[in-house]
């Protein structure tokens, strides 16, 4: 038995905790958030409990399903296309996350389930909790809990990669996509991006972005193309590559603010998805790499679009 409020069981379970709110809202500053609710009750809690970790993931479930219920108004009042808040790891560190489970297209695809439908998910599919264990933390019976993880799978397994991209090949794709973009080069566009690639663009309304999704290469390029002769140039050359959503992405810095970008491969030697957060809400947990210089040159850490 461990007694409530003990701060080593709380720190041994965070990383678990902070993956499963992080899928339940796909926001990192939502999910800290719940996450600090979790760790005030649980401080707060009197007595001893067997299993700390089911009990702290059941708390922050029930938080999570919270968050997600006032947040579908400010979901359906978004202005342009939502996407989540990019979870960025550094090149130089192994993964954490599993890419095929904080994807943009899944998680995306978490966005078109119910609360409740993403919660069963997540706890059975992805983070293995049985069923009877997901029917305690949500409140119904197994037999509901077997039906709604049944009906989530169904609209979910198509956004799952059914394939594995090299990691050195994923980064040569998104460095060949900012060289093109970078030098107007139409045709180096046109070679890295897949005949049916998508373009999505989140400014939420306070940055400049598509209010839509753009479909298809032409579209795309279109996009890119008049962006450049708006602004009199083409997309920054510096930038920094890192793993937004265990794809291959990175940070610019612009004079509005940062923005990522992340390049879903499509493991024919092609980009399918480009996915762009440029809603400074949505970027204050980055911070600034203790590589960056104010004279705009590219220095260790940071790779040109002319390579690395």
């Amino acid at each position: 038995m461990v007694p409530c409020g003990d701060i080593e069981a709380f720190e041994t379970a965070r990383p678990r905790l902070n993956r499963l709110a992080y899928r339940m809202l796909g926001s990192v500053a939502e999910a800290e958030d719940a996450v600090q609710d979790a760790w005030l009750r649980w401080a707060r809690s009197q007595g001893e409990v067997e299993d700390p970790l089911a009990w702290l993931v059941r708390t922050t479930s029930r938080l999570c399903l919270d968050r997600l219920k006032s947040a579908k108004a400010r979901r359906e009042a978004y202005r342009g296309p939502w996407l989540p808040e990019p979870l960025i790891e550094e090149l130089a560190d192994d993964p954490v996350e599993k890419a095929q489970e904080v994807s943009v297209a899944f998680l995306l695809a978490l966005e078109r389930l119910s609360p409740l439908e993403r919660a069963v998910f997540l706890l059975h599919d992805v983070f293995e909790a049985d069923y009877g264990e997901v029917a305690e933390t949500l409140g119904r019976n197994e037999a509901a809990v077997r039906q709604l993880a049944s009906r989530a799978r169904a609209h979910v397994q198509e956004a799952r990669p059914r394939f594995t991209v090299d990691e050195a090949e994923a980064a040569r794709l998104a460095a060949a996509f900012m060289a093109a973009a970078a030098e107007g080069n139409l045709e180096g566009l046109k070679a890295v991006l897949a005949e049916d690639a998508v373009m999505v663009t989140d400014g939420g309304g306070k940055r400049s972005a598509a209010l839509r999704p753009l479909i298809g290469r032409e579209d795309v390029i279109a996009l890119l193309t008049g962006l450049a002769w708006r602004n009199g140039a083409g997309w920054p050359v510096s930038f920094r590559a890192v793993r937004i959503n265990g794809y291959p992405g990175v940070i610019l810095e612009r004079e509005d603010g940062p923005m990522t970008v992340a390049f879903q491969p499509d493991g024919q030697g092609r980009i399918a998805g480009v996915y762009m957060v440029r809603n400074p809400e949505k970027l204050g947990h980055l911070h600034p790499h203790p590589s960056s210089s104010s004279g705009g040159e590219a220095v260790r850490g940071t790779q040109t679009a002319g390579g690395k």
